[in-house]
């Protein structure tokens, strides 16, 4: 016998861009929700992670965007959270079955581990489970069939530096560690690190990804791509070695 869901909250990493990404357990909690909240970055906006999981959202499920906006002062973020987790703590102690939906996963730079620190802070007794998503940075990799890491090796993950010398300390302390370097939120940047990656010789070894899992990907090597600016949802793999044995 099938045991009844209770009420309570689950994070669900819905994968970066294909629905099919979507794991057998994600997809198990979402057709168990009776409650859909996911984020937004202003009120009326499309929430990118809703987008991902809408086809499997049924009609009857409701909505709940949640938003969380895209901004740098810390004010406007902390009442968004603090609002965040009071509506869905609201959801929850009404006996709804909640899912937040995030975009990649739950743990990984993810709007979910703000709703969840909040939750803790104010709403401690809320039941909270998290399922893990597919990471953009795992998806890319896969689609281009690039070792990530091996043997004994470190993978750095990480938001691209702001500036071309904090890029060459990176690079340097990667190269002497050999650290693998997976870069995001490239975008913009691609100007600046695209002649730094020439000087030392990565172009070759450099892969950019675009719109991870969406219709519009694109996976190109490094030295295919002009110093034109790129998508805000583009990101970088950098090998700077391998390992002493190889098949």
């Amino acid at each position: 016998m099938t045991a009844t869901p209770t009420a309570g909250l689950t994070l669900v990493g819905v994968g970066p861009g294909d629905p099919e990404l979507l794991t057998v357990a994600g997809l198990r909690a979402l057709e168990a929700a009776t409650v859909l909240a996911y984020p937004v970055a202003r009120p009326g906006a499309e929430g990118m992670a809703a987008r991902i999981a809408e086809p499997w959202i049924q009609p009857q499920q409701r909505r709940l965007p949640l938003v969380f906006p895209m901004v740098e002062a810390a004010a406007p973020r902390l009442e968004a959270w603090a609002a965040a987790a009071d509506l869905v703590a609201q959801q929850v102690a009404a006996g709804e079955r909640v899912v937040f939906l995030c975009e990649g996963d739950v743990s990984l730079f993810a709007s979910a581990s703000y709703l969840l620190l909040a939750l803790r802070r104010r709403h401690p007794a809320c039941a909270v489970r998290l399922i893990p998503g597919i990471t953009a940075v795992a998806a890319a990799a896969a689609a281009a069939a690039w070792p990530l890491a091996l043997q004994q090796e470190q993978l750095l993950i990480s938001p691209t530096p702001d500036t071309p010398e904090e890029l060459a300390l990176l690079l340097a302390a990667a190269a002497a560690t050999g650290q693998q370097l997976a870069l995001l939120k490239l975008g913009q940047r691609w100007r600046w690190v695209r002649p730094l990656l020439a000087d030392r010789g990565l172009l070759a070894s450099s892969l950019v990804a675009e719109r991870v899992g969406w219709p519009e990907q694109r996976l190109l090597a490094a030295a295919e791509l002009n110093d034109s600016e790129l998508p805000y949802f583009s990101l970088l793999l950098v090998r700077q070695g391998w390992p002493p044995v190889l098949p």
